[in-house]
């Protein structure tokens, strides 16, 4: 039987970290959509950092963790499926940014990348579960689209421009340090 990869307590301690920090920041919401979704004040960056700091392994247990305390905090229930979609594995999907933590501007990489495969699960809950909100006038592929990119995106953009902001990127590089020494 193959091991599990063990997670430390300091991987742990820091993954908790963000997790609260992410949880914290959710509640902070710039505007918010009528069927859901927000813009929040970086909640997506801080799950992001734990792939980042640990891989995509911790970092996808941390997401799905993230996801799963979201629908206890805010749920939106209307089946199983449904809430599988929404929760663990959109916000899982976050996770997917440890697979560019070697990388050279991985950070900036790893949180695209991240985003983007919330995106997908989100587009495709809306295809699925919330095709009959979309407009009589808008295909339900289209409305997901549109509508889950708007908030995803402009958090994305927000987030992008102060990750390049020279002291936001000196300050989540001690993070880094910090988390892995």
């Amino acid at each position: 039987m193959k091991h599990l990869k063990k997670i430390t307590t300091k991987q742990l301690v820091f993954s908790s970290a963000a997790i609260a920090l992410a949880m914290v920041t959710s509640m902070i919401k710039l505007f918010e959509l009528p069927m859901g979704g927000s813009v929040t004040l970086l909640s997506m960056l801080f799950i992001t950092l734990v792939g980042y700091w640990y891989g995509p392994y911790i970092g996808v247990v941390a997401a799905a963790s993230y996801g799963v305390l979201q629908f206890v905090i805010e749920p939106v229930f209307y089946s199983l499926p449904q809430v599988l979609t929404d929760y663990p594995l959109a916000f899982g999907a976050l996770g997917l940014s440890g697979f560019f933590r070697k990388q050279k501007h991985g950070l900036i990489k790893g949180y695209v990348a991240a985003v983007l495969g919330r995106y997908f699960f989100t587009f495709l809950s809306g295809v699925i579960f919330f095709a009959s909100y979309a407009p009589e006038t808008m295909a339900a592929p289209v409305y997901s689209l549109v509508y889950n990119g708007s908030y995803l995106g402009a958090e994305a953009v927000i987030t992008l421009i102060i990750l390049a902001l020279p002291p936001a990127a000196r300050g989540l590089e001690q993070m880094k340090r910090l988390a892995l020494e």
